[in-house]
């Protein structure tokens, strides 16, 4: 899929874009299509004016709500993960947040599912995507801990807050073979990245490295 052009100038310029690219080539991150992925987002769409400028710095950045975008690697990471060497149909996300995950996964997924449970950051979310020509995701305002059950079960299910433990819905909602990428821990800066892949008898967990995420909070905002 390629996504509407909306080239910025300066900071937010497609120059400054390809250099967050080749950063993340030196942090580790192959996959090509992947990287055209992310090449294709303007991520200072993605957050308030102010920022704009420190988009495409590796760093997670204030989004309003107490929520946060972010860093450019972790995006990448937690997509290459997931979908590289693999076709998925449908993926639930969530923590729509601002839309740039969705927006990047969305490219190389199917549909995408995503749940948010503030309301306005999911309403700026669908017109951002919108606006991008993105129209192979839904939205949900919701509490995230329920998932969406009414559309499952899942290829692959990516959290972006940190719940203490995996909620039991969302495992009940990945497929046979699926795979679940969710950060695990009660702070910030002590939780860990786990991937949890689904089998015929039960699940099998793989915790992956230290990550920093907001925490998993429930009911709608």
């Amino acid at each position: 899929m390629r996504l509407k052009d909306t080239e910025g100038i300066g900071m937010t310029s497609r120059r400054t874009r390809e250099r967050m690219i080749n950063r993340l080539i030196e942090q580790g991150i192959g996959s090509h299509k992947i990287l055209g992925a992310i090449r294709n987002v303007p991520r200072h769409l993605f957050m308030d004016d102010a920022f704009a400028s420190r988009a495409y710095e590796d760093t997670a950045l204030p989004i309003g709500y107490g929520q946060t975008i972010s860093q450019p690697y972790i995006v990448a990471k937690m997509t290459e993960l997931l979908v590289d060497q693999r076709h998925l149909k449908n993926v639930l996300e969530i923590g729509t947040g601002c839309g740039y995950q969705t927006a990047v996964l969305a490219q190389l997924v199917d549909y995408v599912y995503t749940v948010e449970r503030i309301y306005p950051l999911s309403k700026q979310a669908k017109d951002r995507l919108w606006g991008l020509d993105i129209r192979n995701v839904s939205y949900l305002h919701s509490d995230g801990g329920w998932g969406w059950q009414e559309k499952a079960p899942f290829d692959a299910i990516l959290v972006a807050a940190a719940p203490p433990e995996i909620p039991e819905k969302l495992l009940e909602q990945l497929a046979v073979g699926g795979i679940m990428l969710i950060p695990i821990g009660k702070e910030r800066g002590i939780q860990e990245l786990q991937r949890v892949i689904r089998t015929e008898s039960g699940y099998e967990i793989e915790c992956l490295e230290p990550v920093s995420f907001v925490p998993f909070l429930s009911g709608k905002g």
